[in-house]
């Protein structure tokens, strides 16, 4: 594993802004933290990268320990923070010079080649940017960066639709590449399109682990019932979930639909509906679908 926690905690005074936080990322791996505001993943990130000091537990990156080897793990690791601060007053083109000089690995000609594929101008100085023209710049400097982990706050803010499926298409390509990439963000369809595993933060605690392609197989029956339904087979008992409410059935099914369907093409159900299980469904079971907007 490349990075890993082991009852990672930060606390201040009384208020516990990540609680004994035990995960993985492997190599090659897409790896997501969802959560509102305030549930932990920036802290989550900030101890990663040894900006923050834990009150309890260790985390490591590429056998590294993130506390007290915090150079040696930032010297693996390519950050994009919530919130990056450039210089203002430099052109876009500039940047990207100062930061390709400024760190082993940097490669100004890939810099140039990815703000070409987001379409940002370089010409323009860093102060007349726009809000994502600002951002777009900030992902290119990350990305053309050579690092074995690269760790991504938010990276589609303040994005077009079309900008955001770029940048992902791009964290997909790291994968291909053979790095791994540790990303947060509060978009579920950028999450479930591009993420190996998610993690699910509330409250500072890590509740919940959805492997994806795991996800991908489960689907949601709604039917309406016109008489009892017969009991479910013993063989399928462990792969479905079955709530019944008048004449309105809701199954919740896991893997391949095939044998399933034989079963329910036997009871008496009208007006069917299949839909697959999307990583909404995982996320409001822990949040209000409002957190998740």
């Amino acid at each position: 594993m490349i990075v890993s926690t082991h009852g990672l905690t930060k606390r201040y005074g009384t208020f516990t802004a990540l609680d004994h936080c035990n995960t993985e990322v492997a190599n090659q791996e897409v790896f997501g933290l969802l959560g509102p505001n305030g549930a932990g993943k920036t802290t989550l990130l900030r101890l990663l990268l040894g900006f923050l000091q834990p009150t309890d537990g260790r985390a490591q990156i590429g056998g590294f320990d993130c506390s007290s080897q915090s150079i040696q793990v930032r010297q693996r690791v390519a950050y994009l923070p919530g919130e990056a601060r450039l210089y203002r007053r430099m052109k876009g083109a500039d940047v990207l010079q100062f930061f390709a000089q400024m760190r082993p690995g940097g490669n100004l000609a890939k810099s140039r080649r990815l703000a070409q594929h987001l379409d940002l101008d370089l010409r323009r100085r860093v102060a007349s940017m726009s809000t994502g023209m600002r951002q777009k710049l900030a992902i290119t400097i990350t990305l053309a960066h050579e690092a074995e982990v690269y760790i991504l706050d938010e990276p589609t803010a303040n994005l077009d639709p079309n900008v955001r499926r770029s940048v992902m298409e791009m964290v997909r390509e790291k994968r291909q590449e053979g790095h791994s990439v540790l990303i947060s963000s509060h978009v579920l369809s950028e999450m479930e399109e591009s993420c190996d595993r998610v993690v699910i933060l509330r409250h500072g605690e890590l509740v919940h682990t959805q492997v994806m392609s795991q996800l991908r197989q489960r689907h949601q029956i709604q039917a309406t019932t016109n008489g009892p339904l017969a009991p479910v087979p013993q063989h399928l008992v462990d792969r479905i979930q079955l709530a019944v409410q008048g004449q309105q059935v809701q199954m919740d099914t896991q893997g391949d639909l095939a044998d399933l369907m034989g079963w329910i093409a036997d009871q008496p159900l009208t007006e069917l509906s299949v839909q697959r299980c999307g990583l909404s469904t995982i996320y409001e079971q822990y949040h209000s679908a409002e957190a998740a907007l």
